[in-house]
């Protein structure tokens, strides 16, 4: 017989054997919640009212009057699901929310108000009041004070166990093999507080003291209160003594510092402390009868409003599933799968505006209203397109200070590399279509490249064209190493410039490295031939995967064979008549194998530290620049990141930038990943922008943004808030090769930055459809 284990009141209770299988009904019986926060209550507020004779306990190891933080931010879309859902709850709501429309953007003396953003807030105080009632009104026993029993005991004791109880959860470190979650600690330290005046509007506040910058996050949650969250980064909050501060201490210094927001009115804490946020990510949301919720489950940064909304809408979620689905196991699964992609989204977007945060130094430097563009847009989930919408006064301004003429978006801005000008922003991704014979390209890459020309864009990029035959991915990889073939591109340059002028061309040259010798993609991406091999070279002998040719490592001999290589072929390209030419040291080919510590493990002078690695790469870009026309530009595609442990970090990225700007780049393409086969990117949408960002921020060279930029509006609002110059689309314009000149036709723009061809011109308005308008009703007759 095992021994006893304590129950919630001290009860001895029998010892637990973990969770149980779910029961084969989707209507569990008896219930257990830890953790008395929104999410929690609200789960078993809507449990209970959906089945009255349901029993519903919660624990909580707080007071009913204790909370933490002071107001909470609410969106239209999550009242409307508790409006649906309880009526109750959302009237008693409605009655004490404070609404405004406006954000305030305070920088280095400007404020700049944005406005049509509909924002609602209340105490959280009096939200968890209103739920405490409801769960009363309802018969749910509320156990206040108490520790929540054992979860292994609970999951036995009860039909379904709800893990509410936060960032920290018990439940989830108990059960931490099952659920393997990863917390993420991040760069600022912030701390709660509250002044007893309501702001006016949203509020950020930037203050440039002599230990670094720090930020004012503040809004207003009732007629006479705000919540203030000021934060900063570790180095900051240390160089500025906070570390060595009681909590009043830290408050007095905070309403210090910012002052003028406060009107010099102090500001109060309520068991405030300096916190870092910690990102929390499961691979599982349920076991057996154990399900996460709300910051249980998963974070994200309040830059975003967001985690009280999550928790509600996970409650919803939860309490819907278990009404839909004939058995708990599906349930959980289905609650999962419904709310994993809206939590990751949102966790992405949070990540996004974490991130610009922690980076705000970078942009300091901006034109003010350009600087709020910036900030409002950090998290791509306000775009230029949405903000125009809701305030077309505040973003004409930003366009104008920008230099857009009127009438013409962001993304139809010239801009100028050397002696090229781009008529716009828009540049087709160099992709590769393993069409060609021997290197040769022929009608099909004619009809690619001068299709997606006549799209509009500014420029138009080939594919990775190989310097040499064992340079080539493939079989069916293009090239620069032979005359025929130069004859032939400059066939296609011809057709461009002739068919499509205002656009330009431009060439990527690479070598395979270690990733050549390949079948065609759609035959085996990345699989050796079946035969017909040709020997690989790499920096170091590494195979890219298991099943991979071994290369081998390049002597000193035949480094400067392919130094040569490059340079014959960047002649070559000039002599075809490409207008750019960008070096490819990206990806893990050749150039890239050198720059990332997990493939280049020589041990003389072109490997070791990041400065030897890059002596390779630079000197292929000395060659190649001494041979490509001076007056034509020359840019460099990089991995940013190798997204696996010990490789090119966002740091090491700013620098190998760095060292091709002193050698003369016109530009750098940021692309990320492709290095290693382990890799693990953090896939969403512009999810490479940050690292094109970065770079231009810190080095000032002008850059090409990459990833997962598939809508117009999302150019718009990149160009516009300085992250970067050009956008890079490669899929987009796979599928539609006009792309560009749809974008323009969509925004009603008929100017200088794009051209419909003469023969197209026909085309330029979108093609009627059939009738959807059905005629309404115009009486209703009684029966």
């Amino acid at each position: 017989m095992s021994a006893p284990t304590p129950g919630a009141r001290g009860t001895a209770r029998p010892a637990p054997t973990g969770p149980r299988p779910p029961e084969a009904t989707s209507h569990p019986r008896r219930i257990a919640i830890t953790g008395g926060g929104p999410g929690g209550l609200y789960a078993a507020a809507l449990l209970k009212r959906l089945d009255p004779s349901r029993e519903v306990t919660l624990w909580e190891r707080n007071a009913p009057d204790d909370t933490f933080g002071f107001g909470v931010v609410l969106s239209d879309e999550t009242l409307g699901g508790i409006e649906h859902a309880d009526p109750i709850v959302y009237e008693a709501l409605q009655q004490h929310f404070t609404r405004w429309d406006d954000i305030d953007i305070v920088h280095r003396g400007n404020r700049h108000t944005s406005t049509g953003h509909g924002f609602a807030a209340l105490g959280r105080r009096r939200l968890l009041e209103i739920l405490h009632e409801r769960c009363h009104s309802l018969g749910v026993e509320l156990r206040f004070r108490s520790e929540a029993p054992y979860p292994a005991w609970l999951a036995e004791a009860y039909d379904l166990v709800i893990a509410a109880d936060g960032v920290h959860s018990t439940t989830r470190e108990a059960y931490a093999h099952v659920f393997r979650p990863h917390v993420t600690a991040h760069h600022c330290r912030y701390i709660w507080l509250a002044a007893d005046f309501a702001l006016d509007a949203f509020r950020f506040e930037i203050a440039e003291t002599e230990h670094g910058v720090m930020q004012l996050h503040g809004y207003p949650y009732a007629a006479d209160a705000s919540t203030v969250i000021v934060e900063m980064r570790e180095e900051v909050w240390q160089a500025a003594g906070f570390g060595e501060l009681d909590e009043q201490e830290s408050v007095e210094r905070c309403a210090k510092i910012f002052a003028d927001a406060l009107g010099g009115r102090p500001l109060k804490s309520n068991k405030s402390a300096w916190s870092t946020f910690r990102t929390v990510v499961n691979e599982r949301w349920s076991h057996g009868n154990v399900v996460l919720l709300g910051d249980a489950a998963h974070t994200a940064h309040f830059s975003i409003g967001s985690g009280t909304k999550l928790a509600v809408e996970d409650a919803l979620a939860l309490a819907a599933c278990l009404e839909e689905q004939d058995s708990l196991e599906r349930a959980l699964a289905a609650y999962e799968e419904e709310r994993r992609p809206v939590v990751a989204s949102t966790q992405r977007a949070a990540r996004a505006s974490l991130e610009w945060f922690e980076n705000l130094g970078l942009y300091l430097d901006q034109p003010p209203r350009r600087f709020a563009f910036n900030l409002l847009t950090r998290s791509r989930r306000v775009t230029h397109d949405n903000l125009r919408l809701r305030d077309a006064h505040f973003t004409e301004a930003v366009e104008r200070e920008f230099g857009c003429p009127p009438g013409t978006p962001p993304m139809f801005t010239p801009f100028r590399l050397r002696g090229l000008t781009l008529r716009n922003r828009v540049v087709v991704s160099p992709m590769d279509m393993y069409s060609a014979t021997d290197g040769l390209p022929g009608d099909f890459h004619l009809v690619h490249l001068g299709a997606r020309a006549l799209g509009g864009a500014g420029l138009v990029m080939t594919e990775m064209v190989c310097v040499s035959p064992e340079g080539r991915i493939t079989p069916g990889c293009t090239g620069l190493y032979t005359g025929k073939q130069a004859e032939a591109w400059k066939r296609i340059t011809d057709f461009v410039h002739t068919q499509a002028p205002g656009t330009a061309i431009g060439v990527q040259l690479g070598h395979s490295g270690r990733k050549g010798s390949t079948k065609l993609m759609w035959e085996g991406m990345d699989e050796p031939l079946d035969d017909g091999n040709w020997p690989l070279v790499a920096a170091s002998p590494i195979p890219y995967k298991p099943f991979s040719q071994t290369p081998r490592e390049l002597s000193r001999a035949q480094l400067t064979d392919i130094r040569e290589q490059f340079s014959s072929a960047a002649w070559r390209a000039a002599r075809a008549g490409f207008d750019l030419l960008e070096l490819h040291c990206a990806h893990g080919y050749l150039l890239s194998g050198f720059l990332s510590p997990l493939t280049n493990r020589r041990t003389d002078a072109y490997g070791g530290s990041l400065a030897k690695r890059l002596r390779f790469p630079l000197e292929v870009f000395d060659a190649v620049r001494a041979a490509w026309p001076e007056e034509k530009p020359l840019t460099v595609r990089i991995s940013a990141t190798d997204w696996a442990e010990g490789g090119t970090t966002a740091e090491d990225a700013v620098e190998i930038a760095r060292a091709f700007a002193a050698q003369g780049a016109d530009a750098l393409d940021v692309s990320t990943g492709q290095v290693v086969a382990d890799e693990r990117p953090e896939f969403g949408r512009s999810y490479q922008t940050p690292y094109a960002d970065r770079i231009r921020h810190d080095t000032g060279i002008p850059v090409i943004a990459v990833g997962a930029i598939s809508s117009w509006d999302d150019v718009n609002s990149l160009v516009l808030a300085g992250r970067t110059d050009l956008c890079a689309l490669g899929r987009p314009h796979l599928y539609d090769p006009h792309w560009t000149l749809h974008a323009a036709a969509e925004q009603g723009y008929d100017g200088p930055g794009v051209a419909w061809p003469t023969s197209y011109r026909a085309g330029s308005r979108r093609p009627q459809t059939g009738r959807t308008d059905a005629p309404k009703p115009r009486l209703s007759l009684g029966s």
